[in-house]
């Protein structure tokens, strides 16, 4: 007898579909160790192999079998899963049990309330129809190929009810939900679970991933070699080191910069990997530069755990992944497979370790489509927090409750770790993640640190370009630093003829910031002028800073770029007293305030030498709590967020967590006048990613500004499949601003493009796209 279909193209059977879903499932249960306590069933990965045999037999039904097989039929587009739930109702389980299995068999593709308009506008019209169809299932090949992964799973007679009732059951109690009452879910958390176990089932056997991962001890030598290293040169690992790679418990560790806080985060994985069991590794980090540069580094086959080790996920992942293969790649279709290819594996848990932004996780809190997956995959993880200091009010407020969420739901394990966190904020991190220890670098480490000499600085950084220049000439690598786009373009202005000057900030297209950050990486200039985008990360070590005020943690970051590896004397760290007009739109004035007086307390003391083991005095000196306003933000938040998470349903994505989740970004891309040319061309070679990389993104208070105006146009590009002649037009709709853009200054919202300046421009590598 012909073997009953799963799959059209490629042309897969309904058993070895489910082979392969028992083959994730297999890997699962050595990833998640931690699953069945989470949910309190021993059971648990029995429940999750029944979903795996039951959810698509249903495919077993004749007209479904002639739609795979390309003959003509009378399907209609009915659902699948609906013809599984007779067989999955005969399961030899306890009733609740088995409907778990049964809810998520339904809904493994649509949503309840799809589901439940499908049956009433299909079935319900008449109450036979649903059996009349079921009479055109194979039932005998469904049991038989059901038997041949367990002898005698399916028992008594199928009998092909309605599915309404298993519908409009669960409705009734998510209508609970939605007043708050999750527990009116039968065995909730179980069920979500459950659901987005079976997900990473179906869908990663659908795309013929049956292969993970692990860390295991042999993936740490790297921190074997740099100890054997280090003591072969008369040292030894730090304390903070030594003391992190012994502990089991959640870790806040505050340690300062260069102090090795990564390496210590690695072993303490490493320890809790070798002790704890397995469980996902999610590297948490504010910034996309902190986060490529984190990947590239953990992902290094000797410095790091190695590249099958590692993926990242951040909203500019495909920039990233499109400048980093775009040299080896030998044309444009073969440059999107690749990137395809890796993006998948990130996303998926093929990876044991990603590094992450916060977002990518909590949106999975606001019900975002697939959260149940996502949280599956936080069962049993180890996350660690890196600048964990750089949220604002909003976020932190939403890394609280997740952190809550991880640590009593899920028997997650976490370790926090900064340089410079406020004490009220420690404490309050600590009340999230529950029992914790804390680590503090040793005092004869801060001591020994003297890399910045304060010195403020009257009047504005502006009105001072003499001291840069001055530095220039004695052959200083020279940092400048200004609060604002406009301020720091002013200053590069003054300096980029004459001077071997870099610019970078938020206001650049995607393509020219990659290049800035790889020239920053491979060959800094003796001049870098920037905005905030310095304090995150980038791994650059200057002689001298120039700073315009900024809140103290703020500069404490920038000071972080100068004298990095402490290999010189104290460097000077210039700090200008007085404000430009728009500084207000950037930082509170009353912190900057307590900034300035704790900075004149530091500049008459030691010589104006920063004591790196007072900082956290000063930092609490001015952050000694939450401002009135941050702290409204923050509770706001929290609120929100929490009462998200107790609406969160199976099978039910929320519309109004979306629009929340998406609300809190501020930035909408454009298309600068200057690229519009090669934005064409790169949409004429269907390289959608390249294009995208020519936009720059503004915040949404410029973007309302411009809209309605001569500086801001909608066009439509439109593209002709040349393959298919058939094939319908594609429409490319896109926002073009009429502000003056060079690749080297960035985007000046406050000049006007100049067209007829404008050239034509060409592709580079050209022949690429052919």
């Amino acid at each position: 007898m012909t073997e009953i279909l799963a799959k059209s193209e490629p042309r897969i059977t309904l058993k070895q579909h489910i082979e392969d879903g028992l083959s994730v499932w297999k890997h699962l249960q050595t990833c998640f160790p931690a699953a069945p306590a989470c949910v309190g069933k021993e059971n648990f990965w029995q429940l999750l192999r029944l979903s795996v045999i039951m959810h698509d037999l249903g495919k077993a039904h004749s007209e479904f079998q002639k739609v795979l097989q390309g003959l003509d039929n009378s399907w209609n587009s009915q659902r699948h899963e609906l013809f599984s739930l007779p067989f999955a109702k005969q399961l030899p389980l306890p009733e609740n049990e088995k409907q778990l299995v049964l809810r998520v068999v339904a809904a493994h593709h649509k949503k309840y309330s799809w589901l439940r308009n499908f049956i009433e506008n299909n079935y319900e019209l008449n109450p036979t129809e649903f059996e009349q169809e079921f009479t055109k299932v194979n039932v005998k090949g469904a049991i038989d190929l059901a038997h041949s992964f367990e002898k005698g799973l399916i028992t008594g007679e199928i009998v092909p009810n309605s599915p309404l009732k298993i519908i409009t059951n669960y409705q009734k109690e998510v209508r609970q939900v939605l007043l708050g009452r999750q527990e009116e879910i039968s065995d909730y958390f179980g069920l979500l679970l459950l659901m987005g176990a079976f997900h990473h089932c179906d869908h990663l056997s659908s795309a013929f991933v049956t292969e993970f991962a692990h860390l295991q001890n042999s993936s740490f030598t790297f921190l074997d070699k740099m100890k054997d290293d280090l003591q072969q040169e008369g040292y030894d690992l730090y304390y903070h080191q030594l003391a992190a790679s012994k502990l089991l418990s959640n870790v806040i560790l505050t340690a300062p910069t260069g102090s090795g806080k990564t390496e210590t985060s690695m072993f303490w994985l490493k320890n809790q990997i070798h002790q704890t069991g397995q469980g996902r590794v999610f590297y948490v980090l504010p910034f996309t530069a902190s986060i490529n540069a984190m990947f590239e580094r953990l992902r290094d086959n000797e410095k790091g755990l190695g590249k099958d080790m590692v993926g990242m996920l951040h909203g500019k992942l495909n920039a990233y992944l499109y400048e980093s293969f775009f040299e080896e790649a030998g044309n444009l279709r073969q440059l999107k497979v690749q990137i395809k290819d890796l993006k998948q594996s990130f996303k998926n848990l093929q990876t044991p370790l990603k590094v992450i932004t916060p977002f990518q996780l909590l949106k999975h809190l606001f019900g975002l489509k697939g959260f149940e997956k996502g949280i599956f995959e936080w069962v049993g993880g180890h996350f660690i927090f890196d600048e964990i200091h750089a949220y604002e009010p909003e976020i932190t407020a939403q890394i609280i409750v997740f952190l809550e969420y991880l640590t009593t739901r899920l028997q997650a394990k976490i370790f926090i770790m900064t340089a410079t966190l406020p004490t009220f904020l420690k404490s309050r991190i600590g009340e999230a993640i529950g029992d914790f220890e804390e680590i503090q670098a040793e005092p004869a480490l801060y001591s020994a640190l003297k890399r910045h000499r304060l010195q403020l600085k009257p009047g504005q950084l502006a009105e001072n370009l003499d001291l840069i220049k001055q530095d220039l000439e004695a052959d200083k690598n020279v940092l400048v630093v200004c609060n604002t786009v406009d301020q720091a373009r002013i200053v590069f202005e003054q300096f980029q003829d004459d001077h071997e000057a870099l610019l970078i900030h938020g206001r650049f297209a995607a393509k020219d910031r990659t290049r800035i950050e790889k020239q920053l990486q491979n060959k800094p200039p003796k001049l870098l002028i920037g905005t905030q985008a310095i304090e995150v990360s980038l791994d650059i070590d200057y002689d001298v800073i120039y700073t315009e005020p900024a809140p103290l943690d703020a500069l404490i970051q920038r000071f972080g770029r100068v004298n990095r590896k402490c290999s010189k004397a104290a460097c000077p760290c210039v700090v200008f007293k007085e404000r430009n007009e728009k500084d207000k739109y950037i930082y509170d004035y009353e912190m900057v305030e307590r900034t300035l007086e704790v900075l004149a307390e530091i500049e008459v003391k030691d010589e104006g030498v920063i004591q790196e083991i007072e900082l956290q005095t000063y930092i609490d000196q001015v952050y000694p709590r939450y401002s009135d306003e941050a702290q409204e933000k923050f509770n706001k938040i929290y609120s929100l967020l929490t009462h998200s998470v107790k609406r969160l349903t199976p099978f039910e994505p929320s519309q109004e967590g979306e629009e929340d989740y998406y609300r809190q970004f501020d930035g909408v891309k454009v298309l600068p006048a200057y690229y519009e040319n090669e934005f064409k061309e790169l949409l004429d070679a269907f390289d959608f990613i390249g294009a995208e990389q020519l936009k720059v993104s503004i915040r949404k208070n410029w973007f309302a500004r411009l809209m309605n105006t001569p500086d801001l146009n909608k066009l439509t590009h439109v593209l002709f499949p040349s393959e298919n002649p058939k094939a319908k037009p594609i429409e490319i709709k896109y926002f073009k601003i009429n502000k003056f853009y060079r690749s080297d200054t960035g985007l000046n919202l406050e000049k006007d493009e100049d067209t007829k300046l404008i050239v034509d421009r060409t592709i580079e590598n050209k022949n690429l796209f052919l």
